[in-house]
């Protein structure tokens, strides 16, 4: 009888968990743990949502004509070279499946987001982890991890978990530094939560190896409707579209991103309070003994004394309804990462740590 095996680094892959939703026993539970906007999308895509659902029978555009244009209008972009997907991990996908397999290496850093070395492993390619400093991407360290089998090089910027970015000129000169051949992939999901940073379009428009992504579930509310895009040299969005699946989006998907997109007031406000709330939130806990990097992102990376507190205070959040993030997996065993919420829930999660400081004393 004939083994049936998958393709090599399939079974290596460590399956991404997300973040938890729910507190067995609570009913009133503040979701701190997935980055999640905590105003939800703008009136304007919520009235579109409800006029959307008329024509399910009928398949979406293949092309996504309308929802590039509207992104490419707001963003002053050439709508030939986006090319749209289901949240931008598919367009990573895209990337990787198209510029790595076996024998290739894919570089990211050792903090960087854990779906980077699933989509290595799913192509047969070799990751490869690099240090960064004070948790911040070190640009001199990835182009010394740089080979002749370097193919992608992935960053976030501003990064998951950390909340920390680095400048358009460091940017600059990774992309410059690359061996023939490599692609520097710009992830930049929390890229709207920067006033003015363009998320390496730039960058993208000058080069022919940089890609930058983007995504409609952060600051647009969207998570649940998986939208996301990239931006690329016209020859690399060929390739790319080769592999997109003809119906990847819906109809509900294409016309809420293009509503979401058009809708910058939202974005602008919901940019001012998480800036507000976000700099209140990391005052508060450092007044508590809890310090964090400035952050650029809808996050704080709160910073214990050890794994143990940390996981200790993760314990008893819970017991208060309070979900945050533990990220031993990005190798970060003293730390707690919590989304930026609103108003009360920055408060009521300041509050939570101050008592479990307190018990602990």
């Amino acid at each position: 009888m004939s083994v049936i095996t998958p393709q090599p680094g399939i079974m290596d892959i460590e399956l991404y968990v997300g973040g938890k939703s729910s507190i067995e026993g609570k009913s009133d539970v503040v979701k701190l743990s997935s980055n999640e906007n905590p105003f939800g999308s703008s009136d304007v895509v919520k009235q579109v949502h409800s006029k959307t659902g008329h024509n399910l029978n009928r398949y979406p555009n293949t092309d996504h004509a309308d929802l590039r244009a509207a992104i490419g209008d707001v963003h002053g972009l050439d709508p030939e070279r986006i090319i749209c997907g289901v949240g931008s991990d598919e367009v990573l996908q895209f990337i990787t499946q198209a510029y790595a397999g076996v024998g290739h290496e894919v570089i990211y850093t050792e903090h960087g987001f854990s779906m980077y070395p699933i989509l290595a492993r799913m192509v047969g390619a070799t990751p490869v982890v690099v240090a960064e400093r004070e948790r911040t991407v070190d640009v001199d360290a990835i182009l010394a991890a740089c080979t002749d089998k370097t193919r992608i090089v992935f960053i976030a910027n501003p990064a998951n978990p950390t909340g920390t970015m680095i400048g358009g000129n460091e940017v600059a000169r990774l992309a410059d530094g690359l061996p023939e051949g490599a692609i520097l992939v710009h992830d930049g999901a929390y890229t709207e939560y920067v006033e003015g940073h363009d998320g390496g379009a730039a960058l993208v428009e000058a080069r022919e190896n940089v890609i930058m992504t983007r995504t409609f579930s952060k600051i647009y509310g969207l998570g649940g409707m998986r939208i996301g895009w990239g931006y690329a040299p016209k020859e690399i969005i060929d390739v790319l579209n080769r592999l997109r699946q003809p119906f990847n989006l819906s109809t509900i998907q294409l016309a809420l991103g293009e509503a979401a997109v058009r809708d910058q007031a939202w974005v602008t406000k919901c940019r001012t309070e998480n800036a507000r709330l976000r700099a209140w939130l990391a005052e508060a806990l450092a007044e508590l003994g809890v310090p964090s990097d400035t952050s650029t992102a809808n996050f704080i990376l709160a910073r214990f004394a050890n794994q143990e507190e940390a996981e200790a205070c993760d314990a008893y959040l819970k017991t208060q309804g309070i979900l945050v993030r533990l990220v031993t997996g990005y190798g970060l065993p003293n730390c707690l990462r919590i989304t930026v919420g609103d108003e009360a829930g920055c408060r009521r999660v300041a509050h939570a740590i101050g008592q479990f400081k307190d018990g602990a004393r």
